[in-house]
């Protein structure tokens, strides 16, 4: 992590600072005059509701003095009993009101911040590479996010109107204790507020990292909670539900511990400063008293020293609260922007340009390739695909095949050689132009938690409802769809789970064709149809595969028969090529394939 400069600095330290530095432009963006604007408004505001705050015990205190018929002192007293009342009110009045607006003007800068961390972090982790995604517990990402998002708010409102406008009150107070009283008054506020602080920042450090304990269980609770859920099938198959409630429980259990441990912690610091606060008020107002009794401060002085006193004191015990929760935004705001400056693994080149299909052809110059450092995947495969070709790639489990899908469509980049798309290595050209080039049909279609129609339309944002149910008729799904009580508006649940498998496939074949795309990746893309759904989409596969380059990874050599190539590919490396009938003839690795599946009556390798 990079330093901020000062070597002395504590690391946690550093990383808080780091944090408010990426905030701070947020209250004040280069170019968006209207927050600044915002911010100045609010910011006088708030000034305005401390001087009138400040005021207001004086104003009080003076009411209280004619009153009691002193006459002597201050020129507030000219104004009447009536008329001090009602300026007391006003003053109230005036202190809630620039409150309000201070709260009004400000609320769209901080929903503003708040929309542009959480999309610049939504952006963020959708940039990230496949890599990263397989890696990553989705739960506890949401986590990081959803706490990391509400914490710059919290943080952008807190530190604008609480730190700094409780430094301002203290002032003015301490200015007017100093003027209208006895320094003596000054100074035990003054040492009140000292030990105050001290206090609550020495058990508030305490208490931050019992709360990254405690989040992190959170974390750890929540993500088992939605990996069971998301495996809800797999449960029940194993009849788990209590070794899942089990292993929730444990995680809770952690996180039990953690919150009592908080608990315990807020009890003994709200405990400690209510007895500074406590103290200091007994002492200031004994001395009123005595003031009082040796006639050297009236009795609207003791009102009006009391009335400092609250409002010293309140802001203070607000304080404790806020530092806490700015001490826990910090820390949450820091596991976001971590997650921030994680770089992707895959980007694009300074000022790429968009990919130039003109024909599609697709080649693999010697290309080596490992997930893992010490296994290799790919060991120098070199294919080319011309254009308007259909090129099958089939093997074993583990040969490689579905990694040079994922190659092509650049979820991961070559470890060593190239990947060309019409002789343009994708690295050199943009990722979305290179997405939109290509169609992909994987073996597991997931579905959002949305209609039928929105699965479909999510292949063209702009499309007809004309296009796509010739899609769906073109996947061999739109009588199916018909027969729903709801049509095209049936939702189809989380990950698609109300429909079959053979139905989730051919609703992202369909949404596969209507983004027509120049080239085609189907990888497994009718593995969990029947027999017979399985030959009619394989009608509609090869219509939709005229005019465009189609590569197909398959374990079922019936399914691609009709190509114009088949490559076999053994433990990275391709074994042999050739047409379906040309490998038969050869009698080699794809022919004793082809046999196997024959004798054992499926189509699988």
């Amino acid at each position: 992590m990079q330093s901020l400069g000062t070597s002395d600095i504590p690391h946690d330290r550093k990383v808080e600072i780091r944090v408010i530095k990426r905030v701070v432009p947020y209250l004040w963006p280069e170019g968006q005059s209207w927050v600044k604007r915002r911010v100045v408004i609010s910011v006088v505001s708030l000034i305005l509701a401390k001087l009138v705050a400040v005021a207001t015990p004086i104003v009080l205190g003076a009411a209280v003095d004619n009153l009691s018929g002193v006459s002597q002192g201050s020129q507030l007293l000219l104004f009447g009993a009536g008329g001090l009342t009602i300026a007391y009110g006003l003053a109230r009045l005036l202190d809630s009101g620039f409150q309000q607006l201070r709260d009004v003007v400000f609320a769209k800068v901080g929903q503003r911040a708040l929309r542009q961390v959480g999309l610049e972090t939504f952006q963020h982790i959708h940039n990230m590479s496949l890599r990263y995604h397989l890696s990553r517990k989705t739960g506890g990402l949401s986590r990081v996010m959803e706490r990391g998002v509400k914490g710059v708010s919290f943080l952008l409102r807190f530190l604008l109107f609480s730190i700094g406008p409780l430094m301002l009150q203290l002032a003015l107070i301490s200015a007017a204790l100093a003027t209208f009283f006895d320094i003596r008054y000054l100074i035990v506020i003054a040492v009140a507020v000292v030990a105050y602080v001290w206090f609550t920042a020495v058990v508030t450090e305490w208490r931050v990292k019992i709360r990254k304990e405690m989040n992190d269980q959170d974390n750890d609770a929540n993500q088992k909670a939605i990996d069971s859920l998301l495996n809800f099938e797999t449960v029940k198959y194993f009849g788990a539900e209590a070794r899942e409630a089990d292993r929730y429980d444990s995680a809770m259990e952690g996180y039990e511990t953690a919150a009592l441990k908080t608990s315990y912690s807020l009890g003994f610091i709200n405990l400690g400063q209510a007895l500074i606060i406590n103290t200091a008020m007994v002492v200031v107002m004994l001395m009123s008293v005595q003031g009082v009794a040796a006639g050297t401060v009236t009795v609207g002085g003791f009102v009006t020293v009391n009335a400092f006193l609250m409002q010293v004191m309140m802001p203070l015990n607000f304080l404790g609260f806020v530092y806490r929760e700015i001490r826990q935004a910090l820390v949450d705001m820091s596991e976001m922007f971590g997650l921030l400056e994680q770089p992707p693994e895959v980007q694009d080149q300074p000022n790429a340009p968009s990919l130039q299909v003109v024909g599609g052809s697709i080649e693999l110059k010697d290309v080596y390739f490992s997930y893992d450092p010490e296994r290799a995947i790919l060991k120098g495969v070199s294919l080319k695909v011309e254009p308007g070709q259909t090129v099958a790639i089939v093997g074993p489990s583990g040969s490689g095949k579905s990694t040079i899908g994922r190659l092509l469509f650049r979820f991961y980049d070559v470890t060593q050689g190239a990947l060309l798309v019409d002789g343009q290595d994708v690295r050199d050209v943009t990722q979305f132009s290179l997405h939109e080039a290509v169609g992909v049909v994987p073996q597991d279609t997931v579905l959002f938690n949305d209609t039928i129609y929105y699965n479909i339309a999510y292949g063209c944002a702009n499309a007809t409802w004309a296009q796509i149910e010739q899609a769906a008729k073109a996947a061999q799904i739109h009588d199916f769809v018909q027969s729903l009580p709801n049509g095209y508006h049936t939702t189809v649940g989380e990950r698609g789970l109300k429909l079959s498998g053979g139905e989730k496939q051919r609703v992202g074949i369909a949404r596969s064709l209507l983004k027509n795309p120049p080239i085609l990746l189907l990888d497994e893309a009718t593995s969990a149809l029947d027999t017979e759904t399985e030959y009619e989409i394989q009608e509609s596969l090869i219509q939709m595969a005229q005019g465009r380059t189609v590569m197909i990874i398959a374990h079922r050599l019936s399914t691609v028969v009709h190509a114009d190539r088949i490559v076999v590919l053994e433990q990275g490396q391709i074994v042999e090529e050739g047409s379906h009938n040309e490998l038969l003839a050869k009698e080699g690795r794809y022919a004793h394939l082809w046999h196997l599946q024959l004798s054992e009556g499926v189509s699988k390798v």
